[in-house]
């Protein structure tokens, strides 16, 4: 069975910093791509940020492109997302996305497994 369990989310102030981790089971984690996509309510899952199995291709959003660093531990099958300088407008859900495909894909439907997701609140 495989499990995405992510973790590290919270309610920070604008400024603040937090880190999410995404913890992966019953696959073989380097073989797979990850990312982390955001949703918020009413809105589509979006794609934040990406690294490939090896960990030497990685790709972000506009949106969080030099305040957020995506990294991955093949040893601990962990994938994690740094977030520094969050401001308001990045409160979301969270999740964490695995897929086996070669690119990074940002359409979430090109994603085979999910995470439950983990709530990041940021106050003005």
């Amino acid at each position: 069975q495989v499990q995405l369990v992510e973790s590290g989310g919270g309610l920070v102030q604008a400024g603040d910093s937090l880190r999410l981790s995404c913890t992966v089971s019953g696959l073989t984690f380097n073989n797979y791509a990850m990312a982390w996509f955001r949703q918020g309510p009413g809105n589509d899952r979006k794609f934040v940020a990406g690294i490939s199995k090896s960990g030497s291709a990685i790709e972000y959003s506009d949106s969080v492109k030099g305040r957020f660093t995506i990294s991955r531990d093949n040893a601990k099958n962990t994938v994690y997302l740094q977030l520094n300088n969050l401001k308001p407008e990045d409160t979301s859900v969270y999740y964490c996305g695995a897929t086996n495909r070669y690119v990074l894909p940002q359409p979430s439907y090109l994603y085979d497994y999910w995470g439950q997701g983990t709530q990041v609140t940021v106050s003005s």
